[in-house]
């Protein structure tokens, strides 16, 4: 698997698996757990070891689960999770230490390769007080990186004031309804690593493009618009419950795109 180095030297795959609706009933965020993990199963078993989750996807545990029972060893993962911005989780930086052994103690590792908060905190003293902990954990080797998600560029300059690790990585929203590509620029001239949640929404008319371009690479529309966004440079962590699509998303990495075809997705 193609991987990206982070601004601290570590690596980690291009392509990984979102998990916010596995474990749950109907395949549904907001479902209730059913402890039912196989589309994590079926993702490690076709390859996946980037595993993306959240403390706020309610499914740590199943995905520590999981991962400890794939018979892997854990140095292949590469996990990522992440701090929700309530105050509950933040309020202090004892309430802060406590929210990250938990998922330290949910994930069932010693270490964890990326935590990032997941939202920006509004209060700057309590954003402060988190990433001081975060930074903390950094130099305990409790977390390998650390990063944001859903930071706008003002949320990260305002950051760059106090912070003295700099982001590894922002997960953003990114795909032909929303490219952010103003802050994808930003990242990249930072040396922060931007990597997209959601790279699948598309429209019907943004499909056609997509497949019309495929066809001369024997390629889908899904193939073309996942490695777009490795071919640039962004991360990207597709989701599905179906074996085939993600077998199908793991061989977007084996072509390469032409300027001009990139040129074409552009304008999307």
């Amino acid at each position: 698997m193609e991987k990206v180095r982070l601004n601290n030297g570590s690596s980690l795959p291009y392509l990984g698996t979102g998990t916010n609706t596995y474990g749950k009933e109907n395949n549904e965020y907001q479902g209730d757990l059913n402890g039912d993990f196989s589309a994590l199963k079926s993702a490690i078993d076709l390859g996946y070891r980037l595993i993306d989750t959240a403390i706020s996807y309610r499914n740590e545990a199943g995905v520590g689960e999981t991962v400890s029972k794939s018979g892997i060893d854990r140095s292949a993962f590469y996990l990522t999770t992440k701090i929700p911005a309530d105050n509950q989780y933040i309020k202090d930086k004892d309430t802060v230490r406590h929210t990250l052994e938990q998922s330290l103690k949910n994930l069932q590792t010693d270490y964890i390769d990326l935590y990032l908060i997941h939202k920006p905190i509004e209060d700057e003293d309590k954003l402060k007080l988190t990433w001081e902990v975060l930074e903390e954990y950094v130099g305990k080797g409790k977390i390998k990186s650390i990063g944001v998600s859903n930071f706008s560029i003002e949320d990260l300059k305002k950051l760059d004031q106090y912070a003295t690790i700099k982001p590894a990585v922002n997960q953003i929203e990114s795909n032909p309804t929303k490219w952010n590509n103003e802050w994808i620029k930003y990242m990249f001239a930072e040396n922060i690593r931007p990597q997209a949640w959601g790279p699948m929404k598309t429209t019907d008319a943004h499909r056609q493009v997509l497949a019309d371009i495929g066809e001369k690479y024997g390629k889908t529309w899904a193939h073309v618009l996942l490695r777009y966004q490795t071919q640039r440079g962004v991360i990207v962590i597709p989701k599905s419950h179906s074996r085939n699509n993600q077998e199908a998303n793991l061989s977007s990495l084996d072509f390469t795109l032409s300027d001009e075809d990139i040129e074409k997705i552009d304008q999307l």
